[in-house]
């Protein structure tokens, strides 16, 4: 009953997603320079909490735009209703719904819904990982020099020592392909898919990582925060791999 209402709670929101893509719709900003909130989002996250409350009442939610629905549960919801905003408000298709579910602090679910690409990312403590009901896994690359990576760049602390402009120089002056699509959850699906070998970034919210660092850990790959240390969503930092490279992308991001 839990993962069929995921399901369902994600499609609800890709719904509105697929609604408001590429039509006029209401954008305002929040703090900070293209910090946006679109209509569009206010519209997926009520839709995916209905789903939630309908059949769960009780449990606690965390979402990014209405913040915590707090209850003394075992279980939270962590919700970004539109991953990608920025892409979405622009009609770049790089966008998707993003829901985990934790329980006693541990994450046990995660769906990550890129409706326009036609991905549905299913993850499931223990189960593995999943593209479109097909099992995915990391890639086999076993040096940073041979990787394709994936990063975010903040609009805050962009200048700060060891920050994501020193260290995006230090790769791509090695040649290293780094890439930046606009959407942490689906940056981390593709690495737990195999199509990037490592994402880091260093300034990311819950909602952002909670359902992509559970994607990436059942896909077979390793994610921890830049001091290497076991990886919580509720601090800033992570470092998602396929688990061959770990260590070393780590010393560079350190």
């Amino acid at each position: 009953m839990l993962k069929q209402t995921l399901l369902e709670a994600t499609r609800a929101g890709a719904s509105q997603l697929v609604h408001y893509f590429n039509r006029d719709f209401k954008i305002s900003n929040k703090e900070g320079v293209n910090n946006l909130v679109t209509e569009a989002d206010h519209a997926a996250e009520k839709a995916i909490i209905a789903v939630i409350q309908n059949t769960y009442p009780d449990h606690f939610i965390l979402s990014e735009e209405t913040g915590e629905i707090k209850s003394n549960s075992e279980y939270k919801w962590i919700i970004d209703p539109i991953d990608g905003t920025v892409n979405f408000a622009n009609g770049i298709p790089i966008c998707c719904v993003s829901i985990a579910v934790e329980k006693n602090g541990e994450m046990i679910l995660g769906a990550v819904y890129a409706p326009i690409l036609n991905e549905f990312y299913v993850a499931e403590k223990g189960m593995g990982a999943f593209l479109n009901d097909k099992k995915i896994t990391v890639s086999n690359k076993t040096e940073v020099i041979r990787s394709c990576l994936v990063t975010g760049f903040p609009y805050t602390y962009l200048d700060s020592p060891r920050g994501p402009l020193q260290v995006f120089e230090e790769l791509i002056r090695q040649g290293i392909p780094v890439r930046r699509l606009g959407s942490a959850a689906i940056d981390l699906c593709w690495v737990a898919a195999g199509r990037f070998d490592g994402f880091y970034e260093h300034q990311l919210q819950a909602w952002d990582s909670a359902a992509g660092f559970l994607m990436v850990k059942e896909a077979g790959g390793e994610v921890t925060d830049f001091a290497g240390e076991k990886f919580s969503p509720y601090q800033p930092q992570i470092l998602a791999t396929n688990g061959k490279i770990h260590n070393e992308l780590l010393g560079y991001v350190k």
